[in-house]
């Protein structure tokens, strides 16, 4: 049985759907300046990088890596708004896009060879780790909030 929704929103939830949304704010702008303005963006975040050589690396992930990587971006970044308004949709978008960012990180930490000319950080590689962390963390926090009647 659904709880009925609560007239003022916890202070966490407004904390949470800002900071979230913040954090998806740049993965749609990076997502965003990737598909538009590519290999001078690319040069302009990563220097040292050949931009042309990282966006070939990039236009060759599989569909399922780029429909992924899509899906992780802009679901996650709807989630937020969702959150925001506080739609119990923002667990169905979260749970989407956390599908969409294993699909594409995964496709790159298991079957692709590195980004020609990347440095191989510790940042670089703990950073896809971070934002799977974060997907699932957002989806587990909508789930809970929803349960407690907070989402309508």
């Amino acid at each position: 049985m659904q709880q009925a929704v609560s007239a003022r929103a916890p202070a966490h939830l407004w904390i949470v759907g800002v900071l979230s949304l913040l954090w998806n704010c740049f993965g749609a702008y990076d997502y965003t300046m990737t598909k538009t303005r590519g290999a001078a963006y690319i040069e302009s975040t990563m220097p040292g990088v050949d931009g042309n050589a990282a966006l070939a690396w990039i236009n060759a992930m599989p569909l399922y890596a780029q429909v992924g990587w899509a899906m992780g971006v802009w679901l996650a970044l709807l989630g937020s708004i969702l959150l925001l308004i506080r739609s119990r949709w923002a667990v169905w978008s979260f749970g989407l896009s956390l599908v969409g960012a294993v699909l594409s990180i995964g496709y790159q930490m298991a079957l692709a060879g590195p980004m020609p000319g990347a440095p191989q950080s510790v940042g670089m590689k703990v950073m896809p780790i971070i934002i799977l962390i974060v997907a699932l963390a957002l989806f587990l926090y909508a789930l809970a909030v929803e349960k407690k009647g907070v989402l309508r």
